[in-house]
């Protein structure tokens, strides 16, 4: 069974939409999410979590032996933590697809400023992004590399093959869908789509795959053409 185990300010937010649909049917069987707060590990009858930084500047940062003690009390060996920063590597689908062969994944939640840099070095922690843009905590990104993550876990998604169809899978962005009506506002559904000839429906698929990634990702295209 796969873990989600995230540490958070806010243990109240979770599992929210994580607990619905195939998410909600599949949780306590092929995935489970596990909430630890870090605020129950502070060293102080008021439970203070962060502090000024040194050498000055805005805002408040994480305290290391708050986070530490946290940490410490519930990772156990060789499971893989990462730190939810705008700083870290950029998740993508690929990253999602490895972090799934995981049994566990410990997300860390900042908030404020963010955390003590030694946490990061003394704690073998690895930092990811969800974009270029800054969030007023983790906890939205925790939601996105977990959910991201479960699609990739047997058993889960409905159709095994739903995963593999989806944008990014091949280096391309998804081609268009159509369902019932086959006519709706004057607007007909492409003529190889209910043609039956599967081949021509999936060289079409492709061809569209192609041109919406060519004019919308252009950084996506040009890796595509490489391989």
């Amino acid at each position: 069974m796969f873990l989600s185990r995230v540490f958070t300010l806010y243990p109240e937010y979770f599992p929210g939409y994580l607990s619905k649909g195939l998410f909600g049917k599949s949780k306590g069987k092929e995935w489970d999410l596990e909430t630890v707060n870090i605020r129950d590990y502070a060293l102080d009858k008021h439970k203070t979590v962060d502090d000024t930084p040194y050498g000055g500047g805005n805002g408040m940062i994480m305290k290391a032996d708050v986070l530490a003690n946290s940490l410490d009390a519930n990772i156990k060996a060789k499971e893989k933590t990462l730190y939810l920063s705008p700083r870290g590597k950029v998740f993508n689908s690929k990253i999602a697809r490895e972090f799934s062969n995981e049994k566990t994944i410990n997300l860390i939640c900042g908030h404020f400023e963010g955390v003590d840099e030694r946490i990061l070095e003394s704690r073998d922690i690895e930092e990811i992004s969800i974009g270029d843009f800054i969030l007023s905590g983790g906890e939205v990104a925790a939601f996105v590399v977990t959910d991201s993550i479960l699609r990739f876990i047997p058993g889960i998604l409905g159709n095994i093959n739903s995963s593999k169809d989806e944008s990014f899978e091949n280096g391309l962005l998804e081609y268009p869908q159509f369902t019932k009506p086959q006519v709706w506002e004057e607007k007909k559904v492409p003529n190889v789509l209910i043609s039956g000839d599967h081949a021509k429906i999936k060289d079409w698929r492709l061809s569209q795959s192609e041109a919406i990634t060519r004019d919308r990702r252009p950084d996506l295209w040009q890796k595509y053409k490489k391989n």
